[in-house]
């Protein structure tokens, strides 16, 4: 209980920002397969779409693909723009990149990858391939 408590305070001292760069509205508007559908359909088109052109992806009303990309347009995944009285989106590539690269680059920096324990070698060969050694077998 003591050795857990220490650790978490280790890793909050070095990375204090950590905490600002998860943005909860993001990782829920990534974690729903109808909104994943949605960005891969969009990216495909490559074009300003429709909320109805967009709906092809998904087996649900107009209605719910329209609050979807507006989850999505609030996560900043997607844009809109009024065009008479349809709205059309596109994706946010830089944005979204920019927001996850952040958080992976404070990842990094804070929870830097464990080193190998493999005698300073450094080396992964099929004698080493970080997998735990296999029993023998006779034959």
């Amino acid at each position: 209980m003591t050795q857990a408590s220490k650790q978490t305070g280790a890793r909050t001292s070095c990375c204090p920002d950590l905490e600002a760069l998860i943005d909860p509205g993001l990782f829920r508007a990534l974690g729903d397969p109808n909104r994943v559908a949605l960005i891969a359909g969009i990216g495909r088109r490559g074009r300003p779409t429709t909320v109805s052109e967009a709906a092809s992806c998904c087996p649900v009303d107009l209605s719910v693909v329209s609050r979807h990309l507006a989850v999505l347009r609030r996560a900043g995944v997607v844009e809109s723009a009024k065009s008479g009285r349809e709205v059309r989106y596109t994706l946010s590539p830089a944005t979204l990149a920019a927001t996850l690269r952040s958080l992976a680059n404070a990842l990094e920096a804070c929870c830097p990858p464990e080193q190998p324990t493999d005698g300073g070698s450094g080396a992964a060969g099929p004698e080493n391939d970080g997998l735990p050694p296999t029993p023998a077998t006779e034959v």
